[in-house]
């Protein structure tokens, strides 16, 4: 067993110490230590993180348990609570419950009500509102497992990641709960906050050991992901080993299986994906096209089908069932690398407006604002005809049968072939006028979905244009960053510090992106007079912001924390780290 270090003892005895303090004076709650997880620190960094959709599930179902009352059995209940766990929402079986059954019985009477009010009795609508409600109650009652099935699979993405930062740490250092709050610093949520809530459970006294809470929180994976519970047990194995050797071999064994676990099963998952993915292609792609083909014969055959019909059919019915078939496709996804949205980075969110340059300084204009022009102008031109029926009642261009063009100001005229606008007398005498019917009409309302659809795009064309060429740029270094950093580390391993080796290697691939990433670093160290960590994560001239990729920031983070150890550790943590990364581009691939 390697030696506890000084600072690592020091950590320790005023974390120790703290809780004495605090048990001795349970009333003091700014008591806090460096590195120990609160549960006041817990519950912030969980509402801080939940997204804003579960805060609004939880006042509704806890809202629809005070008005409503509704339990569910025993198992469902059980099983109910267990996804509540999963996901962190402050609700109870019951609240969720309730809420599945209020919340489509207010669907369907104040649907049906609106619907007799809107359409004077038909009962197209009515009977949507009844068999939509009443098929909402199955999902709203499965939300919480929906949301659970969420968390595990953006957890279950960090799996692998989560193991090789506690295996990394437990290299140097052979301390469990040292090793998972280290993850837990590093990782990003979700799993941050189940890792967080290990030590918080410890800390609170739920349990007396790391292993167990561990081993608590490692039951909820069971029927889930068995190796990333394997995994970990092979850690807590190395705990028990004499040998520096065997306990050396045992974290690397707890990485090989679940690399390779996660392979087999990825392998197993692209094999099985043929038939849902036809069946998603057939509801999606070829069911609207056949419609179109269908609905002329079923409008000749049918009187009473009406163009909202059609449009419940197209805009609301399949585009529904195509999401939910394409959700549950993805629920059984395995763990895998799992790729991150760089365009929630803050340091990016100015390329996703028009960037202007004058001189040092930049103007930065939003595309909200093109979007709206693009699409109030096209809605102009698609109402054209209305706005000039308005404005002269009756005037129209015609083509006459002989081919000329002349303008009329009657709404009929016998040598008529095509009209601009086309306003027709009804055959009901209390419509009046109705149309326009014109062939020109007709051309221009093209502009309506135009000012929809051309708007929309451009928008998102412009928010992302610059970002997905950085991704670009940054999925290329990742392809040849393995090679880089085994070079890297075996500059390290040579006895060269960490500033120098970045040079040497820098010069060694001069023009490739991991060339061009280790010369910022190096720059960054030689000009700015920065350190590693500084010269890599700096806010304003790190060399990561140009390279935002978590696979990057997390091979810097695991270089930083280990050349804290001195360079033969950080080379041999950088020479696991290139292994690492090509394992799970195999993965991906």
């Amino acid at each position: 067993m390697p030696e506890i270090s000084k600072d690592e003892m020091e950590k320790l005895l005023a974390k120790y110490k703290t809780q004495l303090d605090v048990t001795l004076a349970p009333g003091d709650e700014e008591v806090q230590s460096i590195g120990v997880i609160r549960t006041r620190e817990y519950k912030e960094f969980k509402q801080e993180y939940l997204p804003k959709n579960h805060s609004w599930y939880e006042k509704a179902c806890n809202k629809s348990e005070k008005l409503f009352k509704i339990a569910p059995d025993k198992k469902r209940a059980a099983a109910l609570q267990e996804s509540i766990d999963v996901c962190h929402i402050n609700i109870t079986p019951t609240g969720a419950y309730s809420f599945s059954l209020l919340f489509p019985i207010a669907y369907i009477l104040v649907g049906v009500l609106v619907s007799f009010i809107l359409t004077g009795g038909g009962i197209f609508f009515p009977i949507f509102f009844l068999l939509t409600g009443a098929i909402l109650i199955g999902p709203l009652g499965n939300a919480p497992h929906f949301m659970a099935n969420g968390w595990r699979m953006k957890a279950s993405n960090q799996m692998v990641l989560s193991i090789f930062y506690i295996v990394t740490y437990m290299r140097h250092t052979s301390n469990l709960e040292l090793a998972i709050d280290f993850a837990a610093e590093h990782l990003s949520p979700p799993l941050s906050l189940d890792f967080k809530r290990i030590i918080w459970n410890l800390e609170t006294e739920k349990y007396s050991t790391i292993k167990e809470s561990l081993d608590a929180y490692l039951e909820s994976w069971r029927k889930w992901n068995m190796e990333f519970i394997e995994s970990m047990h092979l850690i807590e194995g190395s705990l028990l080993e004499g040998d520096e050797t065997a306990r050396v071999g045992m974290l690397d064994k707890s990485l090989d299986v679940i690399l390779q676990e996660t392979y087999e099963k990825m392998l197993h998952y692209a094999h099985n994906l043929k038939s849902p993915i036809t069946m998603l292609h057939m509801l999606g792609i070829i069911l609207p096209i056949l419609g179109l083909v269908i609905l002329p014969l079923v409008v000749s055959f049918m009187e009473g089908v009406a163009w909202y019909h059609i449009a419940t059919l197209y805009n609301v019915i399949i585009p529904i069932s195509v999401y939910y078939l394409g959700k549950q496709i993805l629920s059984k996804r395995p763990t895998g690398y799992g790729s991150v949205d760089i365009s929630k980075n803050p340091a990016l969110k100015k390329f996703r407006n028009f960037i202007i340059k004058l001189g040092p300084s930049e103007i930065k204009i939003s595309p909200m604002y093109l979007s709206i022009f693009i699409a109030v102008l096209f809605l102009l031109i698609a109402f054209i005809p209305i706005i000039m029926h308005i404005l002269a009642p009756g005037w129209d261009v015609i083509t006459t049968r002989g081919g000329e063009i002349m303008t009329i100001n009657t709404y009929t005229h016998e040598e008529a072939k095509f009209y601009l606008i086309g306003y027709k007398e009804s055959l009901n005498p209390d419509k009046g006028l109705i149309g326009p019917y014109g062939l020109g009409a007709a051309l221009i309302s093209i502009f309506l979905p135009l000012a929809a659809g051309i708007s929309i795009g451009l928008y998102f064309k412009v928010r992302t244009k610059n970002i997905l060429k950085i991704r670009t740029e940054t999925k290329k270094l990742e392809a040849e960053f393995a090679s880089a950093l085994f070079q890297l580390g075996n500059r390290l391993g040579d006895g060269l510090p960490a500033e120098i080796a970045f040079q040497r290697v820098a010069t060694a691939i001069p023009d490739t992106y991991s060339g061009k990433f280790f010369t910022l670093v190096s720059t960054n160290i030689a000009k700015l007079g920065m350190g590693i960590e500084q010269a890599i994560f700096d806010p304003e001239h790190g060399a990561i912001l140009q390279y935002p990729s978590d696979l990057i920031e997390t091979s810097m983070k695991v270089l930083v924390e280990s050349a804290k150890k001195g360079p033969l550790v950080a080379a041999q943590a950088l020479i696991n780290v290139s292994r690492y990364i090509k394992e799970m581009h195999n993965v991906d691939e």
